[in-house]
Order: C-alpha cells, then sequence, then structure tokens
C-alpha cells in the first residue's frame, strides 16, 4: 500500500489478473500481506475504526450477531469499543490467515475459567450463512485481490435485514507520495483505489440494497522523512503489479528523503504531509428476489425467509 524500496522487504513476481481483480494490485502480494504478522493493529486503522464505530449511534438495529472480519489489521481497540457496545451479542472473529487468527486469539480471547461464565463467547471462524445481523469490516477491501468475491461473501454471511459496515481507502490517498515517484520517474508507490461511486455500485451488484457512501480526508503531518518512512512501514506495503522489482539500496533512499523534503511547506513550519483518504459504507441486504427461470437455485435459508414474509 505505502511506499515500496527501503519501505517493504515483500517482493513477488506478478500473476495474469482476472477480470474481477482490481487491475493494477498484484495478488501475490496482497495475499502475503494479509498473512503478515501485527504486534499491534496500525494506528491510523484503529482512528479509523472508532470514527465508523461512532456512526453506529444512528443505527436502529441491534445485532445478536456480528462478525468481525479482520481485527488484527482492522483494530483491536475498536473491537473492544464494539463490544462494549453490543455486550450481549455474539461475535465472530474471521481472520484472513492462521498467524493472525493466533494473534487475534491471543490478544481478545478470555481466560478458560471466564468463558464458561459468558453466555455470549467469542467465536474464531465464520458463522453460519445467513445469521449474522452485521458484519464490521475496517479497513481491508482496499488490499483485497478480489473485492467483488469479499463483498458477495460478506452478503452470504448476513442475515435478511442484516447489515454491513465497512471501511476502507479512496484514491487521493498517498497523493503527495504519488507525485515525488512521478516526478522521479519511479514505478507507482502503490496500487490505485477504488473511487467511492465505485463501492457503490460494487455492493448493488454484490446484492446489497440501500448502499451509504461517505467519504473524509485526514492529514498526516510529520517531522521529517524518517519519521514518515517509519510509519509506511507499519501502515502498509505497496502492492502495484508494477513496482520496483527489488529492494532499493542507500543512495535510492537519500533521493527518495530529499524529494520528500522538497514538498514541505513553510505555512505549516516545515513539516511534511500525507493525504489519507476515508472511504465509509453502509448497506443492507434485503429479502431476497426468486427469479423464475428455466431453472432457479435459492439457498434454504432464503428459500425461509421468502415463505416468512408471506
Amino acid at each position: 500500500m505505502f511506499a515500496k524500496g527501503a519501505v517493504s522487504i515483500i517482493e513477488a513476481m506478478s500473476e495474469p489478473s482476472s477480470s474481477d481483480t482490481p487491475p493494477s494490485l498484484d495478488p501475490i502480494a496482497s495475499a502475503r500481506w494479509a498473512a503478515w504478522p501485527h504486534a499491534a493493529s496500525p494506528w491510523l486503522n484503529e482512528e479509523i475504526g472508532r470514527r465508523m464505530e461512532d456512526r453506529l449511534q444512528w443505527i436502529r438495529l441491534q445485532p445478536t450477531s456480528w462478525v468481525d472480519w479482520a481485527p488484527v489489521s482492522g483494530g483491536l481497540q475498536t473491537h473492544a469499543k464494539l463490544g462494549a457496545r453490543y455486550p450481549q451479542a455474539q461475535c465472530h472473529v474471521v481472520e484472513t490467515s492462521p498467524p493472525r487468527e493466533q494473534l487475534a486469539r491471543q490478544a481478545l480471547q478470555a481466560p478458560l475459567w471466564k468463558r464458561w461464565l459468558q453466555s455470549n463467547a467469542l467465536t474464531f471462524g465464520a458463522p453460519t450463512a445467513g445469521s449474522a445481523d452485521m458484519l464490521w469490516a475496517n479497513m481491508a477491501l482496499h488490499n483485497h485481490a478480489n473485492p467483488q468475491a469479499l463483498l458477495q461473501q460478506w452478503h452470504q454471511l448476513l442475515a435478511v435485514d442484516g447489515f454491513l459496515m465497512f471501511s476502507c481507502l479512496g484514491p487521493d490517498t498517498l497523493r503527495e507520495l504519488a507525485e515525488v515517484y512521478q516526478a522521479q520517474g519511479w514505478p507507482p508507490a502503490s496500487h490505485a483505489f477504488t473511487d467511492m461511486h465505485d463501492w457503490g455500485d460494487m455492493l448493488v451488484q454484490a446484492g446489497f440494497a440501500e448502499p451509504v457512501m461517505d467519504m473524509e480526508r485526514i492529514t498526516l503531518t510529520y517531522a521529517d522523512a524518517d519519521s514518515l518512512l517509519a510509519e509506511c512501514r507499519l501502515l502498509g506495503r505497496n502492492l502495484h503489479r508494477a513496482r520496483f522489482a527489488g529492494l532499493r539500496g542507500k543512495g535510492w533512499l537519500a533521493q527518495l528523503k530529499a524529494a520528500l523534503l522538497a514538498l514541505a511547506k513553510p505555512q505549516q513550519d516545515g513539516r511534511l504531509t500525507l493525504t489519507v483518504e476515508v472511504i465509509y459504507g453502509h448497506a443492507l441486504k434485503p429479502i431476497p428476489r426468486l427469479k423464475v427461470q428455466s431453472e432457479s437455485t435459492v439457498s434454504l435459508q432464503d428459500m425461509r425467509t421468502l415463505l416468512s414474509k408471506k
């Protein structure tokens, strides 16, 4: 997601993309980053999760079962806030790899003696299809190699009238870094991020209804290039297919730092800035509509829902 070369040690050869894969995103690099262990959830993701959690005050539905998708990256502190908001609800934690699931277990699972006293113990793994009232996914979509398939998977896990809450990065993210790389004639600094309106269209294609999209820009400031690059190492990786094919040397790093310092603005006390565009999305799973064809397929849960609404 962020600057490559000195900023990342992950490099991989790209595979041909499918029609569902974002055109600039390397699926191999995406899979490796999804399995990358975190010592702690990135602070920026926690802050975005806090802002998204605050929006739940406007949601009337009180879920009895919900899914926290990839909380190690999305925010372990945010998970605690959600648990406090819905203390009686059953939570299912779904992680992106076994190492990250182990980290989530260590951070979130209560001691064995305490689990016996809890009426709604934490569960690891996806719930039964069509059973969750809410699916929470903070900062997951923009790094996924097949976001349309992921949206459809989330749709399947939700019950009818259940809702999805998600956030992801938008196309203005890292625009300052992109300008530096372009001016130096280097490969892109990150893969391209999807526009808010395109996410709305993809939600509808995945079967969701009434999508509500919102966006804000957050400006991050740094005292120097070293602090900016150190934070980039913690927040993400460059997943672009055409990124540098190998690690960069000390000469390149010095050139990068000099180019970054040239962006410092006097009116900001010479501090460096990075823009982060954050997209928030909310959508409902509607009552399924059975299309009559020569051969039609509908899940048992959807059929029960159709019959119960008659």
